[in-house]
């Protein structure tokens, strides 16, 4: 009988052992999109639906035939389409947004996400200008949440390959000199859809042209790089090139932003023959190049033949926009970096002063520290 009871003790105790010994799996952030006017949505809804951290639970767009035409391409239900936030929070809970609106929208969903205690992740850049992102610093300050800004360039192995040798293992000396190059042959040329074209080539809703659409990128990386350092002037040129397609906006800029012992040089085109993404970093005694997402090439004084690797793939919470946003929801990570509100309120104050330096052909210099309500 002892030998029965014993045997029935040890069953049961190892059919409880995986609930004690393992961690219960975290329950999938809940997410909604908010905006279906930004192309880069058709990459952001595949890869949410099919992930097991993340729960769409709805999708918020005024726009019906957008809905229907967002439904169909992904055959999703079409009861998950909302026409606003407070239509979907009525029936579901929210811990997330994903922001897929004009720039310029960027603020208001700031601003009703925030008092429910939702924080949110939008394309970059932040915002238009630094009234609407210190509206939103604010707004997100006093509802306790967390605003991300989201860039291709971020979830590059390269970059992060990069920044580790430039940065934490200063393998070429102090910074000198960073060139960044981001653009492509045009949002008509590339056939953006028309949603997208009609406000990213409005002066009021993208804050600009290219200058906005990819001098952000260069501008975000260079920050990061110089570790939040402000630089103390900037000089922007831009150009119409293609005045008939962008009656409105410039569709060439380029930004030089001067630091104390180094510059940075951004170069923004609608009219390069096909799209690029990459970074030049020059150092005291070497330098480190970034020409594709997945390569580096590195050259040292002291080791005068080039290298070429491939960095380690990024993973856990680094990997991707999606993996980010649910570790920052469920406090895994604080922000910082790339990504991080800090850098981004720097980064649209840097973007300010290049359109107001296009505008007037005169360099802007910045002050030693930004003005913030804070200090009022």
């Amino acid at each position: 009988m002892k030998t029965i009871i014993l045997s029935l003790c040890c069953l049961l105790l190892t059919a409880t052992l995986p609930a004690v010994a393992g961690e219960p799996a975290a329950a999938p952030v809940r997410l909604t999109i908010i905006g279906l006017v930004h192309d880069h949505v058709r990459g952001f809804i595949p890869e949410a639906i099919k992930r097991s951290d993340i729960q769409l639970v709805g999708i918020v767009e005024p726009n019906q035939k957008l809905c229907e035409k967002y439904a169909a391409l992904f055959k999703l239900d079409p009861k998950m389409f909302f026409p606003s936030l407070e239509s979907l929070l009525a029936k579901s809970p929210v811990e997330a947004v994903a922001t897929f609106t004009s720039t310029f929208d960027h603020r208001r969903v700031v601003e009703e996400c925030a008092p429910h205690g939702i924080h949110v992740m939008m394309e970059k850049p932040l915002a238009v200008n630094m009234e609407h992102a210190r509206s939103m610093e604010a707004a997100a300050r006093r509802g306790g949440v967390h605003l991300l800004v989201n860039y291709e360039t971020t979830w590059y192995a390269g970059n992060h390959a990069a920044y580790g040798l430039v940065c934490s293992k200063q393998a070429v000396g102090d910074i000198r000199k960073i060139v960044a190059h981001d653009g492509h042959s045009g949002p008509h040329e590339i056939k953006c859809a028309p949603e997208f074209l009609d406000w990213l080539t409005d002066p009021t809703l993208n804050g600009g042209g290219v200058i906005m659409d990819f001098g952000c990128y260069g501008v975000d990386l260079m920050t990061w790089l110089m570790q939040g350092q402000r630089p103390t002037s900037v000089f922007a040129i831009t150009q119409q090139i293609k005045p008939d397609t962008y009656p409105e906006v410039d569709d060439e800029a380029t930004i030089v932003l001067t630091y104390p012992k180094a510059q940075g040089i951004i170069q923004a085109s609608w009219n390069w023959p096909r799209s690029r993404k990459d970074i030049e970093i020059y150092g005291q005694s070497g330098y480190v190049l970034v020409p594709r997402k997945d390569a580096l090439t590195v050259w040292k004084r002291s080791e005068p033949v080039e290298t070429e690797t491939v960095p380690p793939p990024l993973v856990g919470a680094e990997a991707d926009a999606l993996s980010y946003l649910a570790a920052v929801v469920r406090s895994e990570i604080k922000p910082s970096g790339l990504s991080s509100l800090e850098v981004n309120l720097l980064v649209v104050e840097i973007l300010d002063a290049a359109r107001e330096s296009a505008r007037t052909g005169r360099r802007i210099d910045l002050p030693a520290r930004a003005h913030t309500q804070e200090s009022e």
